[in-house]
């Protein structure tokens, strides 16, 4: 029964880390896009960095890089990956909860964050109040899918990995060790002979005298 519940959490958690990762790759495309057009309109002036475009990137590499952690902890079941993977889900709980408390707690919120010479931050907050409707759901969506995939880890970690499957590679030596009352005992034959049926001594010795007197 613990096989099966540890099967099924896997699965469960291998699919939100997909929607997870699914969302990390949206960002990564979204700011190579940006990248590019940023690009082509760039000339001889020094102009600030895109920090709006660089912190897009970097968030989708790390929502890809925890599905990546988030896939191998849910298949080795390893204790230590799946410590690692939550402590990588929670900071980064942390990370949108915060943002999130910025935003709707503070009026001046938009001070908070430095000017993007590119102008895309402002072209995506009209973007998510043009569609605010949308928007929440998807965030909802990918914030749910975090807050499982941190309860499925505790559970996993909490059942342990399945070791069962190793008893089918234990070598001879561990099999003798779990039997020590038949380690020394003597192996009968299956194969006994009839007595009456076994030459004597003297028709041995008169097999041996003819054939040294043929030869």
């Amino acid at each position: 029964m613990a096989g099966v519940l540890r099967s099924c959490i896997q699965s469960i958690l291998k699919l939100l880390n997909s929607i997870i990762g699914m969302a990390g790759i949206a960002m990564i495309l979204y700011s190579l896009w940006m990248i590019r057009i940023w690009s082509s309109h760039l000339d001889d002036a020094q102009l600030p960095a895109p920090w709006f475009i660089y912190t897009f990137l970097g968030l989708g590499i790390f929502l890809c890089f925890i599905t990546c952690s988030g896939h191998i902890a849910a298949e080795t079941a390893n204790g230590h990956c799946l410590s690692c993977y939550m402590v990588f889900v929670f900071l980064l709980i942390l990370l949108e909860s915060g943002i999130t408390a910025d935003i709707f707690l503070n009026r001046d919120w938009e001070a908070d964050f430095p000017e993007d010479p590119t102008g895309r931050f402002d072209e995506f907050k009209d973007f998510v109040r043009a569609n605010f409707g949308m928007c929440k759901w998807v965030g909802l969506l990918i914030v749910a899918a975090q807050a499982f995939s941190l309860l499925l880890a505790m559970i996993l970690r909490a059942l342990g990995p399945d070791i069962g499957g190793n008893y089918d590679s234990d070598d001879d030596s561990t099999v003798a060790a779990r039997l020590p009352l038949l380690r020394n005992a003597a192996q009968p034959s299956p194969f006994t002979a009839d007595p009456r049926y076994l030459p004597q001594k003297e028709e041995l010795w008169g097999v041996k005298i003819e054939d040294k007197s043929y030869r």
